[in-house]
């Protein structure tokens, strides 16, 4: 028997505290869009997963396809009666129970869920969004921050943080004092015809909306794109400031301190990357 919120219940194989990506946080996720039954960008997810889970030396199952998958979350998809809408699917991969922090085993099980989204694009919200530093705690400058693991520790006491503060994201640091996202996607800074967003090597997540800019920008001869560090100063000259990630796709900064800025870079690109997601679909 084990005890759940002070219930004996009976113990089994399926017990959620043997699972150890709750007991240990030994665990990958992705967190992907699906716009009418079509996967965003899912050759990038499905490589980044892959490389994350030979990154934390889990085993690959032979059958875990980018095909295979691809049928499950469509089949998902289907049951829930989202064919023809928006939605959020999560994929989390971890390792098979047994161990310790040494695992018994290096195989994986994986589950997917998912939930409705309102909008089939993206689009830039009318709401204001005013952020600040979060202090408290810095994420390591190595490759194992740039994982989307279940070890977000410091993402939810930031959001704790910002929310007791009435901010509507947080900016987190690294150990080196270098500012390298927000709470749920990866920073771009704009300075003029200048385009910066924090390099892998920093400890950002290696974003996949991140990358699907970076490609676009490439292919914007007006812009200079850096992945550079971004150093807590340059905030309060920047012309503006945006996060990103696959669900929301843009969301500017409207204030950081008594700056305020503008969100006409943000706007374009939001274009542009609508633009590409209706002729891939």
């Amino acid at each position: 028997m084990i005890n759940i919120n002070g219930n004996l219940v009976k113990d089994t194989d399926e017990s959620l505290y043997k699972n150890r990506g709750y007991a240990y946080g030994d665990a990958v996720f992705e967190t992907i869009r699906v716009n009418a039954s079509d996967i965003l960008f899912w050759e990038d997810h499905y490589f980044r997963l892959m490389a994350s889970m030979r990154i934390l030396r889990m085993q690959i199952p032979m059958r875990f396809t980018p095909e295979l998958l691809e049928q499950e979350i469509k089949e998902l998809i289907k049951e829930n009666g989202l064919e023809k809408k928006a939605a959020r699917i999560k994929i989390i991969v971890h390792r098979i129970s047994g161990g310790l922090y040494t695992p018994k085993s290096n195989e994986v099980e994986y589950s997917i869920s998912v939930s409705s989204l309102d909008s089939g694009f993206y689009h830039i919200p009318e709401t204001l969004c005013e952020v600040t530093l979060f202090k408290d705690h810095y994420v390591a400058a190595d490759l194992l921050s740039t994982l989307k693991t279940n070890n977000k520790i410091t993402n939810i006491l930031a959001g704790i943080f910002a929310k007791e503060n009435k901010f509507d994201n947080c900016l987190l640091m690294n150990s080196n004092k270098m500012i390298i996202e927000a709470l749920n996607g990866n920073l771009f800074l704009v300075k003029g015809n200048t385009i910066k967003t924090p390099p892998i090597i920093d400890g950002c997540l290696k974003g996949v909306l991140r990358t699907q800019l970076l490609r676009i920008l490439k292919e914007l001869k007006d812009y200079e794109v850096l992945e550079a560090s971004i150093s807590p100063f340059e905030l309060q000259k920047a012309d503006e400031l945006f996060v990103t990630n696959v669900i929301q796709g843009i969301v500017p900064i409207t204030k950081f301190r008594k700056k305020e800025y503008t969100v006409e870079i943000s706007k374009r690109l939001l274009g542009i990357l609508n633009t590409k997601i209706r002729l891939n679909t």
